[in-house]
């Protein structure tokens, strides 16, 4: 369906009418095996020479839908479906990294992610350089001969900071390594980045992909354009499988060797697996999300232009407004919209800011973002806690931070909304001063 347009591919990639019945909808296949047709079929389906479902940890129908839809919506070659966006990372790593690598990352990302790369790949054997997502001389000086994968997030959450992709895949082109791309923030609605030089793509299906706040979800693009054959660097794609006979994924499958490695081996072994259920949830939102993104970025450009101005605010970042560091690369790369996050600060500090979170009466306060409800929360002390006081500096992170996801509702209930808790907030400002 590659001549297709976006939101047609959101409404039908990966599926056609129901065979049996002629369901329009997809079905869920809530089902954990299937009745082989023979003893030769199931043999062949375990050793990976033909296609079809045996087991649902490794296909489901109704998630092999959801994968085809996404690659599809990516332009990649196949996607992955997790029960998470920190389990599809994880696989992703465990696909191409070893004991003894080393892995260049964004110093400016959620706070799993950067526990996940200092902490727990750290027990395993495996090393992370932090740098700063737009300094591209350091990106390319913290590249080492044993380095597997640059990784970032386009919109780094919760700071808003920017990776410029298109720039940083030139260095690891050169480099010969892939660039992976957690790209939650944006969706493929808002930026292609695999166009642009990214070879694998992370997802968070949980956030605007599904939209609802009603399943957790996770996917990896494998976007079929890096040559794992090129060096040595990736012996899990191009010598023998452990298993299936000796099988080398990167001569069998060629663009498609990371997603099999990642289905062969972290499916199998680690067992990730989403539910057909939460598929078939995050199918659902998928058909309507090139709608809500369109929705999601009028409301948040009318939420800035609400907050720039109102006086007890005390700063504002979002990558279209000028004054962002990464406003020229956020615009040239997706010009269609920056996302539906807003980072702010209140006058008075923190406390100012816990105030106005425990004073919203139609936003809700809780550890999520791409919901179509309108959603806030303190990262400091909630999402982002469990950090280092380094890495928390590192990350751009202060006291007073307040992340905004901003939903589909009116935008003048939201704005009426905001403007009662802040003259709560306020109070504790005048307290304040009062005090000191």
């Amino acid at each position: 369906m590659a001549d297709y347009k976006f939101d047609t591919l959101s409404l039908h990639a990966g599926q056609s009418p129901d065979a049996q019945f002629g369901s329009r909808a997809v079905p869920i296949h809530q089902t954990t095996s299937y009745v082989f047709e023979s003893t030769e079929q199931a043999a062949a389906l375990y050793n990976m020479e033909v296609g079809g479902h045996g087991y649902s940890r490794l296909t489901n129908p109704t998630v092999a839908v959801l994968e085809q839809r996404l690659a599809a919506l990516d332009n990649g070659v196949a996607a992955v479906a997790t029960a998470s966006g920190m389990s599809a990372l994880f696989v992703t790593v465990l696909a191409l990294c070893s004991a003894g690598d080393h892995i260049v990352a964004s110093s400016k990302m959620y706070g799993a992610n950067i526990n996940l790369f200092e902490h727990t790949l750290k027990r395993y054997g495996i090393e992370t350089t932090f740098v700063e997502p737009d300094d591209l001389s350091a990106i390319a000086q913290a590249i080492r001969p044993n380095s597997k994968m640059v990784f970032g997030e386009i919109i780094g959450n919760p700071g808003m900071d920017i990776m410029d992709v298109s720039a940083v895949a030139k260095i690891t082109k050169a480099a010969g390594i892939p660039l992976v791309i957690d790209a939650t923030f944006n969706t493929p609605w808002m930026i292609k980045p695999i166009e642009l030089g990214a070879n694998v793509l992370i997802h968070s299906l949980t956030k605007w992909m599904g939209g609802h706040g009603v399943a957790l979800g996770g996917a990896v693009i494998d976007g079929g354009n890096f040559n794992w054959g090129q060096n040595d660097k990736f012996p899990t794609l191009t010598a023998p499988h452990f298993g299936y006979q000796g099988v080398i994924l990167w001569e069998e499958f060629g663009p498609a060797a990371l997603s099999v490695r990642i289905r062969s081996e972290g499916m199998m072994n680690v067992g990730p697996c989403m539910s057909p259920q939460n598929a078939f949830y995050i199918l659902q939102g998928l058909e309507t999300l090139g709608l809500r993104m369109e929705r999601h970025m009028s409301n948040t450009a009318a939420m800035l232009d609400f907050l720039v101005n109102d006086e007890r605010i005390a700063w504002v970042k979002h990558p279209s407004l000028p004054d962002h560091p990464g406003h020229e690369v956020a615009m040239r790369l997706m010009p269609k919209g920056q996302g539906s996050i807003i980072a702010c600060g209140i006058k008075g500090g923190r406390e100012a800011g816990q105030a106005f979170i425990e004073s919203v009466q139609l936003a809700s306060h809780l550890a999520n973002v791409g919901d179509a409800k309108t959603l806030v929360i303190h990262p400091g002390s909630t999402t982002h806690s469990h950090l280092s006081a380094e890495a928390m500096a590192s990350s751009g992170l202060t006291d007073d931070l307040i992340r905004i996801s901003v939903g589909l509702e009116d935008i003048e209930d939201l704005k009426d909304d905001f403007r009662q808790a802040l003259r709560t907030a306020s109070k504790v400002q005048s307290a304040k001063e009062l005090a000191e």
